[in-house]
Order: structure tokens, then C-alpha cells, then sequence
């Protein structure tokens, strides 16, 4: 049986302690006492309208899908993956479900910020393509070669041994990166998939319940959790971070269990092992709003989307900070470079999970919605990411975002 500091730290990796400790950091940054901002929620119908503005832009009926990887996958119009995936032939359901699980797992592990400079070069338009939208092609590009794949006749696949083994020139060549071309935190990325490999390859119990070792066989492990055909959106994110928890390189640990994107704040006080620790689990939470269409197409019914949280990153972080809900005490911290540990850093990323939820409950009263008519994953689609770009852009020519952090390719 497990022991209770081990049951405290298990109880960090769900969105219910995210949601808990942002709340708490924000209701500590209202009444003054952080160390780095404060927060004039008086601005924050501002921040509403500006998300409003550009939802009906992108989405003139409202119709809204999540926040996911899937959208990354939509190049000129042409939606790539599905173009892919009709076109095959699948002994059933589940079999799309893994190849799509196998995508959007390596797909989002291989995502955390490119860099202004990078740019891809898509083949079919001759386009370079940057940022998320580039490293996703990019990534489609490989699977879809069967770079991840040990089966050259069955490219759909990522492998946990090929994975596990996964060359940095391999993708660096894949990504297109050279010296003119830079990217960065590619190491990182490349570790963190031979990290995935290991991880899987390790876990055959969980990874090949109806194949060999693949990130995809997380499929089958959720689908076994249903019931009634049901699966609410915490339990995905649960699965992810208990059975992937362990790829994530030099992070907190609490009873010998992996805390991931989990960081120390003094301020927030509990009183048991989990005293100052503020979990945000980012790239999970991410990766599960990912993996609820391919459980949807699988025929699974996913409830409770708003089970999960706002995502701590710069996007919907800077959207704050550019429109001044979040205000630096030390007007000079704008221009230096941030540890993703820093307690400005923490700050800023837990206060933007918190108002994320503010953010929502004032965009769904301007439209007359309900959290079931529209999501919190709509409205980060809409939304408050692409907002918090169109911000920075309006701000900084290149678009980067208000505050400068040291990240390793590996938390955005």
C-alpha cells in the first residue's frame, strides 16, 4: 500500500491541485503579498474583449473546437492528418486511435518553442512555416515518413525501441536546422523522446496491452478506465502524467514519484509534504486536450473537459502581462532572462492558469454560454492563445513575449 507522502504527491498530478494552487497564488497576489506582480483584475474586460475580437475572427459561427495539436495539423486550408488518415485503411477504430495517440504524444513532446529565426519548409506550398504551426508540420512530416516507425510498410506508428534510440541528426535533419536555421532546445527534445522509448519500452504492461511498446497502447490504458462509454477529461490527464510522468528530466521529486512541471513557491502553504509546490503540468494538460478527439472518433464519450485547466505558458501568460492584469513590481525584470524555477517565473504562470478561468467566465456572460455550450478548451482555441500573440506582435515586432525565460525545450 502506498505510503501517505506518496499519496500527497500522486495527489499533485491531477488538475484538481492545479486548479487549487493557482487559485491560491492569485488570491495571494490580490491581497499584495507576491513577490514579482500585482494584479488589477479591473483590466480584465479588456483582456475579454480582445479575446472575443479574435475568436469571432478566426470562428465568425462561434463553432469552436478544443485547444489541441490537432489544429497545428491545418496548413492552406487542408486539414494534413485527416487527409492521411481517410486515405488509410484501419482493421478499426482503435487502430487510428493508437497512430493518433502515437502522433500526438511525440507531436506535442517535440513542441516547446522554436525560436523566432526557425522557420520549416513545407514541401507541398514551398512555404516556411515557423513557430508551433512549422514544428507540428514538421513533426506530421516525420510520422507520416515513418521516421518513429520500426515497420517501413506501416509508417503510422511510433515504436517504442526506434524512439528509445532516436538519432539528435535524424531530427535535426527532419526539423531542417543548421546554423542559418536555427532551432532551439533541440537536445532537449531529442532526450526527452529517447526518454519516452525507455519509458514505454519499460511499461509494456500499460504500452502493449494489444501491440508492441508504443506511446499509442495509452489508448487502450484509458479506454480500459470507460465507464458506460464514458471517460472524464482528469482521467486522461491522470494516465499521462502517472504513466509518462517519469520522461521529464531533473525535476522535483516528493516520495520517490516524478512531480513534472511542479515548481516551489514559499508563499503557498499546505500542511503536509506538498507545502510550497505549485504544479502546472503544462505540455500534459496540452497533450490530453489532444488525446479527447481520438477518443471522441473512437467512439468514447469524454465528460468533464472543464476538469482541466488553463495552460501556464507565454501565450496566454503574456496576454495578462500586455494587458495589464499582471504588473511586474521591478519594471527592470522585463528585460532580464528568467530560470523556468525562478519564483517570478512560477508566479506569473500560476497567476496566468488562475485568470485563464476568470477570463472564461467573462467571455461565456458576453456570449450568453455555459461551460457545457463552451468550453474552457474553446475558449483557449478562440481564443486567449492567439489574443496573447496578437498582443505581442502589436507590442514587439517579433512577436516574443513580454517577459524572458530560460526554458530547456522541455516545459513550453
Amino acid at each position: 500500500m502506498a505510503d501517505v507522502s506518496e499519496l500527497q504527491a500522486r495527489a499533485l498530478l491531477t488538475a484538481k491541485a492545479v486548479r487549487a494552487r493557482a487559485g491560491e497564488m492569485l488570491a495571494i497576489g490580490l491581497s499584495g503579498g507576491l513577490t514579482h506582480f500585482t494584479v488589477d483584475l479591473d483590466r480584465m474586460d479588456g483582456v475579454a474583449e480582445a479575446v472575443l475580437a479574435v475568436t469571432r475572427k478566426a470562428y465568425p459561427t462561434l463553432d469552436i473546437p478544443f485547444h489541441a495539436r490537432w489544429r497545428h495539423f491545418v496548413f492552406a486550408g487542408i486539414d494534413r492528418w485527416a487527409q492521411l488518415a481517410d486515405a488509410a485503411s484501419w482493421p478499426d477504430r482503435a487502430a487510428r486511435a493508437r497512430a493518433e495517440f502515437d502522433l500526438a504524444i511525440v507531436s506535442v513532446l517535440l513542441d516547446a518553442g522554436a525560436g523566432a529565426a526557425w522557420r520549416y519548409r513545407d514541401a507541398s506550398t514551398g512555404q516556411g512555416i515557423g513557430r508551433s504551426e512549422g514544428l507540428a508540420i514538421a513533426s506530421l512530416d516525420m510520422f507520416a515518413g515513418g521516421l518513429f516507425s520500426r515497420d517501413a510498410h506501416a509508417p503510422f506508428r511510433a515504436d517504442a525501441d526506434v524512439l528509445a534510440k532516436l538519432p539528435l541528426a535524424a531530427l535535426n535533419s527532419a526539423f531542417q536546422a543548421s546554423d542559418a536555421n536555427p532551432l532551439l532546445g533541440l537536445e532537449g527534445r531529442t532526450d526527452l523522446l529517447r526518454r519516452l522509448g525507455k519509458q514505454v519500452a519499460a511499461r509494456a504492461d500499460v504500452f502493449g496491452m494489444h501491440d508492441a511498446p508504443r506511446p499509442g497502447g495509452l489508448f487502450d490504458h484509458i479506454a480500459a478506465q470507460a465507464t458506460n462509454g464514458a471517460i472524464p477529461a482528469p482521467a486522461i490527464l491522470s494516465a499521462v502524467l502517472n504513466q509518462l510522468g517519469p520522461i521529464w528530466p531533473s525535476r522535483l521529486e516528493l516520495a520517490g514519484v516524478p512531480l513534472g512541471d511542479c515548481w516551489r513557491h514559499p508563499a503557498i502553504k499546505a500542511d503536509d509534504a506538498t507545502a510550497g509546490l505549485v504544479p502546472l503540468h503544462k505540455l500534459s494538460q496540452w497533450l490530453s486536450y489532444s488525446l479527447i478527439e481520438p477518443l471522441q472518433r473512437a467512439g468514447f464519450d469524454v465528460t468533464d473537459i472543464d476538469g482541466l485547466t488553463g495552460l501556464a505558458e507565454y501565450r496566454n501568460g503574456g496576454l495578462f502581462v500586455d494587458h495589464g492584469v499582471l504588473r511586474l513590481r521591478d519594471a527592470a525584470d522585463a528585460d532580464r532572462a528568467h530560470a523556468v524555477d525562478s519564483l517570478l517565473v512560477v508566479e506569473w504562470r500560476a497567476l496566468t492558469v488562475a485568470l485563464l478561468d476568470r477570463v472564461a467566465e467573462l467571455v461565456r456572460a458576453k456570449l450568453g454560454r455555459t461551460p457545457q455550450s463552451l468550453s474552457l478548451a474553446s475558449i483557449l482555441e478562440g481564443g486567449t492563445w492567439a489574443a496573447g500573440r496578437a498582443i505581442a506582435f502589436a507590442r514587439r515586432p517579433d512577436g516574443s513575449p513580454p517577459l524572458k525565460v530560460i526554458s530547456d525545450g522541455t516545459v513550453f
